[in-house]
């Protein structure tokens, strides 16, 4: 593991609080932020660490630190819920990784309690399970689980996620790399079956940027995160359409904040301010960085204490 010198910690944390202070926050709500089995990170960092000769572009990690330090660091910067994406890329994990992500939000209050699932037999009982534990999100890795989102075997599914309004974060769009069932099509057949899924499009749909747009503003549950969205790092891979800014205005109320911490190639508060140099407006960047995030997590539901704090 690395670590930065406390010095620079302390400076980029008060970088962090900075933004969020001169809007007038209590601090952040971050949807997508990575906590995970020591030895599954340590596979997913190993990805990324080769991801260069896959895109062209180097992925250091920035925050490749202990699990408590990670933890300690994200509370320095005033992040007041968090979430623990984590995902299987084969059948057999997903309950053993709910397990997992069930003691992690036990034991961090401030994380809201994150799950998952893969296609395979008996999903929709230990989704049900997690549910009935207090899953207040859920994550769908397309990309790296390798399946198609109508798969019969998720159909129940999806249907419980809907029922329940609780969101699933979906990996959908084809970046970095793209999938076999990665891209709109698969998740615009999936929403027409389901319309009420309250999906939640990781990286904006990079590099498919326009077409998730398009299902954003089709279906009302469906929102956007901005995780790695805008950023320099994914400028140069893939840029997003100026002529779609004012989209952006319009679905200010269903864009939320998300960063892929501690998996960036760069400082926390970069994310932050390319959020802020797209020139949307302070309402606009208080609603996606804290307001959308609470709003997403409705009063009164498991994960509630994690949310009461964020406000």
């Amino acid at each position: 593991m690395t670590n930065k010198p406390v010095s620079d910690q302390a400076t980029e944390a008060a970088d962090v609080r900075a933004f969020w202070g001169r809007l007038g926050l209590p601090g952040l709500v971050d949807v997508h932020t990575h906590f995970m089995p020591e030895r599954v990170l340590a596979k997913v960092w190993a990805y990324f660490d080769a991801v260069g000769p896959m895109t062209g572009l180097e992925w250091p990690i920035t925050y490749r630190h202990e699990e408590e330090q990670r933890v300690t660091l994200l509370r320095e910067f005033g992040v007041r819920a968090f979430t623990s994406m984590l995902y299987p890329h084969k059948a057999g994990m997903a309950a053993w990784l709910n397990g997992w992500a069930a003691d992690f939000a036990a034991r961090t209050p401030d994380c809201l309690h994150t799950a998952t699932f893969f296609p395979e037999e008996g999903v929709e009982t230990y989704v049900r399970e997690a549910l009935d534990r207090g899953a207040r999100i859920f994550k769908s890795h397309l990309q790296v689980g390798a399946y198609d989102p109508n798969d019969p075997l998720l159909d129940p599914v999806w249907g419980l996620l809907a029922e329940a309004g609780v969101p699933v974060v979906t990996h959908c769009g084809s970046g970095p790399v793209a999938g076999k069932h990665t891209g709109p099509e698969p998740v615009g057949r999936l929403l027409a079956r389901h319309p009420r899924l309250p999906l939640v499009v990781a990286h904006m749909g990079m590099p498919e940027y326009s077409d998730f747009l398009d299902l954003a503003e089709r279906y009302t549950q469906v929102r956007l995160d901005t995780t790695m969205a805008f950023t320099d790092f994914s400028e140069r891979m893939a840029p997003f359409p100026q002529q779609h800014k004012g989209r952006l205005a319009d679905l200010g109320d269903r864009i939320v904040l998300g960063t892929d911490f501690p998996n960036i190639p760069y400082p926390y508060v970069h994310q932050l301010r390319a959020l802020e140099e797209l020139g949307l407006g302070d309402d606009w960047l208080r609603a996606v960085c804290h307001d959308n995030g609470v709003r997403l997590f409705a009063p009164g539901g498991p994960g509630e204490d994690a949310v009461a704090e964020a406000t």
